[in-house]
């Protein structure tokens, strides 16, 4: 699978055309968008449909920026999925998310973003290769430095360590963005704004 994931698009129409379109020239399988999608709401024009109209199939998560109603509405008006408490079978690779984060328009105590990874698990536990998507990224990682007031999630943490997913792309601290590193055997990619095309 050849899946192309980005996160922070905050609205940018010229961002989400151009990512897009590295989706087509690509030829990638699945899109990951790991939320903020929006820029606190304000609109929801042209952000699943670029991708769409291209013929890509989407799976996304809220971010802080908007609530699981947005994302929902997106996901049903476009025909995508969202992966908040849910997962995504495809073959034998699985993907499974929650959104939000510990501060923001949708925020989730530590317990509710374990609670929420768990039950998403649930769909793809036997998946051969396991796919986490989260906005926030994991508490005492590297990506957790970059900022002071953008503090990394303990309930992320905790999943990596009882799930072990092969991957966990995640977005949320812009300046982690491209950042890559390792918690026990997962790989974690923080893919705001720059998106990055992973062959699985």
């Amino acid at each position: 699978m050849k899946i192309l994931a980005a996160g922070c698009l905050h609205s940018n129409a010229d961002l989400i055309e151009k990512l897009a379109q590295q989706a087509f020239d690509e030829n990638v399988d699945l899109v990951v968008l790991a939320g903020d999608l929006t820029f606190g709401e304000q609109s929801t024009d042209n952000i699943i449909g670029p991708f769409v109209k291209r013929g890509k199939k989407v799976a996304l998560i809220p971010g802080n920026h908007e609530t699981t109603s947005t994302a929902d509405f997106l996901a049903q008006k476009y025909g995508v999925t969202n992966l908040h408490g849910y997962g995504l079978l495809s073959g034998e690779i699985g993907l499974f998310g929650c959104g939000g984060a510990n501060i923001g328009l949708f925020q989730l105590t530590e317990d509710e973003i374990f609670n929420q990874l768990k039950k998403s698990h649930k769909y793809i536990k036997d998946a051969k290769k396991k796919v986490m998507v989260t906005h926030v990224h994991p508490a005492e990682s590297r990506m957790e430095k970059f900022s002071e007031f953008v503090k990394g999630s303990t309930g992320v943490t905790k999943a990596i360590e009882a799930f072990k997913p092969d991957l966990l792309l995640c977005s949320h601290v812009h300046e982690a963005s491209g950042l890559e590193e390792t918690i026990g055997t997962t790989k974690i990619l923080n893919v705001a704004k720059i998106g990055k095309v992973i062959e699985i």
